[in-house]
């Protein structure tokens, strides 16, 4: 399904749905399950091309992973089990898995190589490479380390304080997995608090980790317990439903189980600034993750400023953001994003090119937007180019366009949300 014509979604969207788990934890729960002692059950996982990108590499590395239905029950090999791999481990399309691996391996005693897509080659791996370096990991790739493929031969690594210029739960999670396995304490100061599913899943393996401010520690040596993790329904997911119904007239619709931990939940603080029609009810904690159900309907908009700690706790919402700032009334400006420029595509880009492709006007700069309102959808001819949260734009922008919207290489959604389309029209019958 490599072009859709997409159409207008003329009554609103009603009704409930519960969207897919949550991909960042369905990777932490595949990955902490395999390197964890006896068995972990993974229940409502997200199954995306992602997801199996890291279901992959941890098989080949010698971890039992089967799937029965909406579970998956991971066979762990405990600490120093893994076996070095046969072939290259091929991340596909998915940033999450190279990282994360990449912290993974560093502090284990095999050799491996991690390759992935063409987008996986462009994205820049630096950031992780050289603290992991600073730790004592033999680290190679294209560009001294910057770019994959990336070569790793793992182990005798030492605990470091590492201060990051960035406020990224990869970078984090990366350091904080290689410093399971070295030695002494691996302490990461960042600027803000960037996504804490790592400290919090591995809590419920039974791992002490310590915050203090937007610093977290771990000490070395520590072992994983085989646990039930239950996968919350992913707020990056629902988001975009959340911002069709906000933006569609008649629209009233209630997303179910969605996970609310505070480091993802700044769509709802931009929904709150915007003066959005949503509330939050049935609220509960599984596994360390707060979630519960979010009902939102149509209303005006007003227009905002998003900047600064608001941006790591929204990065992957922030094209469907600028959608929904295109039908406030106002300016919305969206500052301190510079991060989107190393995305499956440079998202600042790519978001100002495909929405002016279908008649929306918003003004990039060198670290965010500039979005007027209250615009008008067009109608016409856009592309995803590849990034599965464009394609997953255009859609939602099909829902108030004037005229039909033909999306190229749609199947692009398949990455984090393979149901999505379909789901958009359970919610328009």
């Amino acid at each position: 399904m490599e072009e859709l014509i997409l159409n207008k979604r003329e009554k609103g969207l009603q009704g409930s749905l519960k969207v897919p788990g949550d991909k960042s934890v369905t990777h932490r729960a595949i990955m902490f399950g395999g390197l964890a002692e006896g068995k972990t059950v993974a229940r409502d996982f997200l199954d995306s091309a992602d997801c199996r990108s890291t279901m992959r590499c941890m098989e080949q590395l010698g971890v039992k992973i089967e799937q029965f239905g909406s579970e998956l029950h991971i066979e762990g090999v405990g600490s120093g089990g893994l076996k070095e791999p046969e072939h290259v481990l091929d991340v596909g399309n998915s940033g999450t898995t190279i990282r994360l691996m990449t912290g993974i391996l560093a502090g284990t005693p095999i050799y491996s190589v991690l390759v992935g897509d063409a987008s996986i080659h462009k994205r820049p791996m630096s950031r992780v490479v050289d603290p992991l370096r600073q730790m004592g990991a033999d680290i190679q790739g294209r560009e001294d380390g910057r770019l994959a493929p990336i070569s790793i031969k793992g182990g005798q690594t030492k605990g470091i304080r590492y201060e990051s210029p960035i406020a990224s739960a990869q970078v984090k999670s990366a350091l904080l997995l290689c410093g399971l396995n070295s030695d002494g304490k691996t302490t990461v100061t960042e600027p803000f608090v960037s996504r804490d599913h790592t400290e919090r899943m591995l809590k419920s393996f039974g791992v002490e980790v310590k915050r203090e401010g937007t610093s977290v520690q771990i000490k070395g040596g520590q072992k994983l317990k085989g646990t039930d993790i239950q996968v919350p329904s992913d707020i990056s997911s629902a988001a975009f439903f959340l911002v069709a119904a906000a933006i569609t007239p008649g629209s009233s619709i209630r997303l179910e189980k969605v996970g609310l931990n505070p480091t993802r939940t700044g769509i709802l603080d931009v929904f709150k600034k915007m003066g959005a029609a949503y509330s939050i009810s049935n609220e509960q904690n599984i596994n360390e993750e707060p979630i519960g159900d979010i009902d939102v309907s149509y209303s005006e908009l007003r227009g905002t400023e998003i900047n600064g700690e608001m941006i790591p706790r929204l990065i992957d919402e922030i094209p469907v953001i600028a959608l929904l700032a295109s039908q406030a009334n106002g300016i919305t400006t969206i500052k301190d994003a510079s991060e989107l420029r190393y995305k499956e595509t440079d998202r600042i880009a790519a978001v100002a090119d495909q929405l002016k492709n279908i008649g929306i006007d918003i003004e990039p700069t060198e670290d965010g937007m500039i979005i007027h309102g209250k615009q008008r959808v067009k109608g016409g001819n856009a592309d995803s180019l590849g990034d599965h949260r464009i394609g997953m734009m255009l859609a939602v922008a099909s829902c108030i366009s004037e005229t039909p919207i033909t999306v190229r290489n749609i199947s692009a959604i398949g990455v984090s949300y393979p149901n999505f389309l379909s789901d958009l029209d359970t919610l328009s019958e």
